[in-house]
């Protein structure tokens, strides 16, 4: 394993050893000690690694990332994988706003909270949160998986798509066009995957599933002024 001390050896420096493993992939176990809150850590990597991050990190944690399995052992700061497009992200402990932003693929598991607009404009990433999710979560979420295993805020899946969201404790308001919809056997199925993929201690059955009622779709006359 290569261990990168990141107060000593700066983030520029990490960005540019871990971005180059997409051309040689032999140093494939990283772990970054002192990361102290930094900014911007492991983003934009694109190589079958493995990188574990002691500490907590600032904004945009291992955003833009493809194939890599990021894990911080600690709590995330703004947009934490933000347009993740494949690999693996895991947060052992809280997630600040905007985690997943516009994700287009890939796995974030929040093993704590996650604050407001969790999954905004998500497009394809699967995002799993072992306790609650802010107001404003999914927001215009297009595609993809949210599942949280405690509760949901204010505006839950305001102006969706076509992502389906999973709550399985209480949703304090369901925003625009976002209804509640029918848990078919292939939603559990599908739930169980994801529960499976994040290490979660729960039965699809617990679960409420939310989605879009396809509303706002079309324009209508009557929302005219």
């Amino acid at each position: 394993m290569q261990v990168f001390d990141l107060e000593a050896q700066g983030l520029r420096n990490l960005n540019a050893a871990l971005q180059a493993q997409a051309k040689d992939t032999n140093q494939t176990a990283w772990e970054v000690v002192n990361a102290k809150g930094s900014h911007a850590i492991a983003v934009g990597l694109d190589a079958p690694i493995e990188v574990i991050v002691k500490g907590s990190t600032g904004y945009y944690c291992a955003g833009m990332n493809k194939q890599a399995t990021i894990r911080v052992h600690g709590s995330a700061g703004p947009g934490v994988a933000e347009n993740m497009m494949s690999g693996t992200v895991i947060v052992d402990g809280d997630a600040s706003q905007y985690a997943g932003a516009t994700g287009r693929g890939g796995t974030l598991v929040i093993k704590g909270n996650a604050s407001s607009r969790c999954g905004i404009s998500m497009k394809g990433i699967d995002i799993i949160v072992h306790g609650n999710i802010g107001h404003m979560s999914a927001f215009m979420g297009q595609s993809g998986n949210m599942v949280a295993l405690g509760d949901a805020g204010d505006a839950l899946g305001d102006s969706l798509y076509e992502a389906r969201l999973f709550v399985r404790g209480k949703v304090k308001s369901l925003g625009a066009d976002c209804i509640e919809k029918e848990m078919r056997p292939e939603h559990l199925e599908i739930l169980a995957e994801l529960l499976e993929r994040g290490e979660c201690d729960a039965k699809p059955e617990e679960f409420r599933r939310y989605g879009s009622a396809r509303k706002l779709y079309n324009f209508n006359i009557d929302n005219a002024y």
